[in-house]
C-alpha cells in the first residue's frame, strides 16, 4: 500500500525572525505517518547550533563538526536571525567565488559573506506542521532539494524560529543508516529502505 504525500508550503524567513530556546528528547523512533513534530527539533526544548556572522567559516565548520550538526542559525547579540549557513555551503563551491569576487582568500572569508539571509531563507509554518505527519516533511524537503527546513512561529510581534527539521536526523528516527549528506541519495535511501 502506497501512500502519496503533499509537500507542505514554504514561505520566507524575512528580516528581523529571532529563534526559540532548549528542552528536548527526540522520539527514539518514527514512521512516515507518525506525526511530525515527533521529528522536530523543538527549539524550545532544545538549544540552537548558532553562529556571528563575523566569525571564519572555518570555525563555523568546526563547530558544525563538534555540535554533531549540519545547519547554524547566523544570529546577532540580540538573537535575531541574520541568516543561516549550512555545511553544504562551506564546503561547496560557493566559498571559492566569493573568493574570487571580492578578491580575498578562502581563510578570510566570514560566516556573513557565505551565509543565506533570513529574507531569502525558505520555511515552514509551525501552524502547517502541527497537522502533518513526517511523511509530509520528507516529502517537502525532497521537492525542495533540501536536508533541512526551518519551522517559524509567526504569533506574536515577530516570527520566531520554532523548530528544525534534518533529513539525517529524520533518517536516524526512522532507523536509517545514511552512506551520505548528498541530498538526492538520501532520499533515495529513505525511500528503498522504507520499501523493504
Amino acid at each position: 500500500m502506497e501512500r502519496t504525500f503533499a509537500a507542505l508550503l514554504i514561505r520566507e524567513l524575512g528580516p528581523g525572525a529571532g529563534f526559540r530556546r532548549p528542552t528536548q528528547t527526540l522520539a527514539a523512533r518514527v514512521t512516515l505517518d507518525s506525526p511530525a513534530l515527533e521529528a522536530m527539533t523543538d527549539l524550545t526544548r532544545a538549544s540552537p547550533a548558532t553562529i556571528r556572522a563575523q566569525a571564519p567559516i572555518e570555525g563555523a565548520n568546526r563547530f558544525m563538526i563538534a555540535r554533531g550538526v549540519r545547519l547554524l542559525l547566523v544570529a546577532d547579540d540580540r538573537e535575531a536571525v541574520l541568516g543561516v549557513i549550512t555545511a553544504t555551503d562551506i564546503l561547496g563551491e560557493k566559498p571559492v567565488r566569493v573568493s574570487v569576487e571580492r578578491g580575498l582568500k578562502r581563510s578570510e572569508l566570514t560566516v556573513g559573506d557565505i551565509m543565506i539571509p533570513a529574507g531569502n531563507v525558505e520555511v515552514l509554518s509551525l501552524g502547517d506542521v502541527e497537522g502533518a505527519r513526517v511523511g509530509h516533511v520528507v516529502e517537502t524537503l525532497k521537492r525542495a532539494g533540501r536536508q533541512h527546513a526551518l519551522v517559524v512561529d509567526s504569533g506574536g510581534e515577530r516570527s520566531m524560529v520554532r523548530g528544525i527539521f534534518s533529513v539525517s536526523q529524520i533518517a536516524r528516527q526512522l532507523g536509517l543508516v545514511l552512506q551520505t549528506s548528498e541530498v538526492a541519495r538520501t532520499f533515495a535511501e529513505i525511500e528503498a529502505a522504507l520499501v523493504r
